[in-house]
This record gives C-alpha cells, structure tokens and sequence, in this order.
C-alpha cells in the first residue's frame, strides 16, 4: 500500500498553532507509517521541535522567500497525498493545487478554494459552539481520523526537561510556589487593565511562600522594576522559554499563547475570559491542563455591549475581581 503523506498547514500565532498539535498525534495513530510534514511560519516552529509523531517541520518564510513556481516544485517532491490547510490562505491553496495534491481539506467556502476543488469543512457559524481544537480536528476527520482526543502537546526533550529543574531552582529563590504573571494578549481577547494586574501582584507578594515571574515580552511601564518580581531575559527564544512555562505552577493571564503553551506542556493556568462567542472559553479555554476560567457577570457584558470587545477590560464590580484570581491560585495550589 502507498504511503500516506500528509501536509498540516497553520501558518498562524502561537496559540493556534499549540492548539494544532493534537491532529499530527491522531494521524499518526490512525496510520502508523504515515508521514507527517507541518508548514507554520518561523516564529511557531519550535512549538513543533521534537514532537514524535512529526516528521519535518517546513517554514512558510522559507518557502515563500523561493519564487512561487520554485515553491510548488519544493512541495511536490514530497508528494504529498494530503493536506490539511486550518487557515484559509490564497497563495498557499494555489501552491497545493499546483503541486498537485490530490487532496486538500480546508476551512470555509473562498472562492480560490472552489475553483480548486478543496474539500471543505464548515464551522457553521459556532452552532454549536466547540472548542478550535475541535474544529481544527474536524480536517482530519474528514479524512478518516475517528478519535476524539484534541488535547495539545509540546514535547520536551530529556535535556529541557532537566532545563526545566535547574531554572525552576534557580528562580524559586528557597521559595514554594512559582507563579507566573502573562499581563499581554497582543489585544486579542478582553483583558485586565495593567492597574489590575499591579494589584494582583502586589497581593500575591504578601504570600511570603509564591516567588512571581512575570513573562510579558513587552512588559507594560507600570509592571517593570517591581522588587522582589522576576523577569527573565528579553532575549529566550521560543524554545527557552518553554523551560520557564514548564517550571511553574501557574501561569496566571486572559486568553493568550502562553496560556496555550503551558496547558500543552501541562502547566496549571487561572485565565480571564469573557463569554462573548469569538472570546469564549468553549472556544479558546485550556484544554488536557488543571485549569480554572474566571468570567465576569452577565451585567458586565450588558454595560459593555455597544463597545468593541478589544477595547474591553475585565475590571470593575461587574468584572473579574483580584480576590477571584487570589482565590483561585489559592483553590489550586492547595492553601
């Protein structure tokens, strides 16, 4: 029998790429000689490194960086029998068409994808409302893969993992608890203000037994230069940072990559949430990890309802309250 050979395509932020790494496990259990190749773009593929049931990791600069006719060449000599494209992307469906993939499932219904004969999976406007892992997974079903496990993985090799000891030790400081603070969403979900997140801090310092990291690349002016708070290096890759998510025992932020990081490298989170639809936790929570989701009443989203939902934050009586994240820690690490 040929082997089965098959493209996955996210060339997306870091979150949806984690939240893809369930389909390479399940395609690989459901055809267990396959091979499987992931096209993501450069700044996601250490997401992918030393994950066993990947095969290649291709980067979409790289491949775009060659003319567009090199390109289709480069992919057609891995002949591939199927692809998995979970963002629709015009350049990219044309190279698939051209490299002549026999089959190719995609999101949506876009007209370069009907020209093309994409077989296509819709999401059928969230009704009813699933998790994107599952909607992710639903290209694969459509290609025979039956399992129902969507949860993510990041897989660290045996020496990160003992990466992951030393830096745990080394930041901990003879301190209990590591608690990590992620105050940025990149303004893609409603978030605290930055005023929140410096009187969570300032509470959760009083606890003499949590030593916090806060993992914000771009950290906000008020955040920076806090006594007794540790930043680490602007300059980890994505990879070294996996160490630092790993090494905690929660990471506290909204909706964002490094809660995806963590759930995936099954780190507990406390994430703030909203239960608008393109925001919900049905949609976006964490997933395989211990996790708790905090949202604000339904009065909140009442008074906020004739404002852009990125302009949100989640403070205010009718919010989410620093007590409610406190208790929540608490409730977690067993005090």
């Amino acid at each position: 029998m040929k082997q089965k050979k098959f493209l996955i395509v996210r060339p997306d932020r870091i979150g949806d790429v984690v939240l893809s790494t369930a389909i390479p496990r399940e395609i690989k259990q459901t055809w267990q000689d396959s091979y499987v190749v992931v096209l993501v773009r450069s700044y996601t593929k250490d997401i992918y490194l030393n994950n066993p049931f990947v095969d290649e990791v291709i980067e979409l600069e790289k491949l775009k960086g060659k003319d567009f006719i090199r390109a289709v060449v480069k992919i057609r000599k891995y002949k591939f029998t199927h692809a998995l494209m979970l963002l629709p992307n015009e350049w990219i469906n044309y190279a698939l068409f051209f490299a002549g993939i026999k089959t190719r499932v995609g999101v949506g219904h876009k007209f370069y994808q009907a020209i093309t004969f994409v077989k296509s999976v819709s999401r059928q406007k969230y009704i009813p409302l699933r998790h994107e892992a599952d909607y992710c997974m639903d290209l694969a079903r459509k290609i025979g893969v039956k399992s129902e496990n969507i949860n993510p993985e990041i897989h660290l090799t045996y020496n990160e993992l003992k990466e992951v000891e030393t830096v745990r030790k080394s930041l901990l400081n003879e301190k209990k608890y590591l608690v990590g603070v992620h105050s940025t969403s990149g303004n893609s979900a409603p978030n605290w203000s930055t005023d929140n997140y410096f009187n969570l801090i300032s509470e959760l310092k009083k606890n003499n037994s949590i030593q916090i990291v806060i993992t914000d690349v771009d950290i906000p002016e008020q955040l920076k230069n806090i006594d007794d708070v540790i930043y680490p290096s602007k300059d980890l890759s994505l990879r070294d940072w996996f160490a630092y998510f790993a090494s905690m025992d929660i990471l506290i932020s909204s909706s964002t990559g490094p809660m995806h990081i963590c759930t995936a490298l099954n780190v507990k989170t406390v994430s703030l949430f909203c239960q608008l639809t393109a925001c919900s936790p049905k949609l976006w929570g964490p997933l395989g990890n211990t996790n708790k989701v905090l949202l604000p009443s339904e009065r909140y989203l009442e008074l906020h309802s004739n404002e852009d939902p990125k302009d949100w934050t989640l403070d205010g009586n009718d919010g989410i309250g620093v007590q409610q994240v406190i208790s929540a820690v608490n409730g977690l690490l067993g005090m």
